[in-house]
């Protein structure tokens, strides 16, 4: 068996676009300055690690730290994971033993496998979250392969971060918070849940109804070799219009300096690998 990933354009690179988005037009990134925010505290609160961006939710992140990280040595450490992991009523049900031999080796080509999970710097997984059912299916396929692979959990657990994007609510002693509700984050240290708010109409629009380049990877098309085919249809096109915008925003020395000016606000900035990463984007 492959592994199978779903194409995406390189966004840093894009020689390849050619004529692609010739007529193409897109409006004003109304969200990004908020997304500048929203990256700012994903990058304070991701404790010097690798940061995997689950499934296409988060794609405009992606793509605005992509362009702003663009030239440091934290460009290398933004991985796209192309994974979803719905349960929605057509897939209701567990996963089949072929879907996991399947997603195990999709995730390994990611360099998720239980050994590159216990070496390196931590593993960090971003994604918008409303109840976290992605983070905790995702959670539950690695934590029985770990055990398959007799690898070590107990150095695994201390590597392991999940940062999930909420919908900015109003404050109060009963408002629902989706870690209290999942039942893997008890097997985990404190720090590794960590939550970043997102002005709620953005979030909506993120996960809801912003044209994604590519179609969503269900476990349906988890051994599918047609994933592995760009998309060129005119929905595809706009949001790889936007994408581009996005990237190119995040390559602006404004954009730099407005994360590096946000980035003084989390209580990281008192480690190291925090301050040096702000000196870079100020440079």
């Amino acid at each position: 068996m492959e592994p199978i990933r779903p194409f995406r354009w390189d966004l840093i690179r894009p020689d390849q676009l050619g004529s692609l988005l010739d007529g193409v037009e897109v409006g004003e990134l109304f969200f990004l300055d908020e997304l500048i925010r929203c990256a700012a505290r994903v990058l304070g609160q991701c404790g010097n690690g690798e940061l995997h961006f689950v499934g296409r939710s988060v794609d405009s992140l992606f793509d605005l730290l992509s362009g702003v990280l663009d030239g440091t040595e934290w460009g290398a450490r933004l991985h796209p994971l192309p994974l979803s992991m719905a349960q929605s009523w057509q897939y209701q049900g567990e996963f089949t033993a072929a879907e996991i031999r399947q997603l195990r080796i999709n995730l390994a080509a990611n360099g998720l496998a239980p050994a590159d999970l216990m070496r390196g710097k931590p593993t960090v997984f971003v994604d918008l979250v409303s109840e976290g059912g992605t983070f905790e299916r995702l959670f539950a396929v690695l934590r029985q392969w770990i055990d398959d692979e007799h690898a070590q959990w107990d150095v695994i657990r201390r590597q392991l971060r999940f940062v999930g994007i909420t919908g900015r609510r109003q404050t109060s002693p009963n408002a629902f918070r989706w870690q209290q509700h999942a039942d893997f984050t008890a097997e985990l240290p404190a720090a590794a849940i960590r939550n970043v708010s997102l002005d709620g109409q953005i979030w909506s629009y993120f996960g809801n109804h912003q044209h994604k380049t590519a179609a969503s990877f269900r476990r349906t098309a988890w051994a599918d070799p047609a994933a592995n085919e760009p998309r060129r249809d005119e929905r595809s096109r706009m949001a790889l219009a936007e994408a581009v915008q996005v990237v190119a925003a995040g390559r602006t020395p404004e954009v730099r300096r407005k994360l590096a000016e946000l980035l003084t606000h989390e209580p990281a900035i008192k480690e190291r690998w925090l301050r040096d990463l702000q000196v870079s984007l100020r440079k």
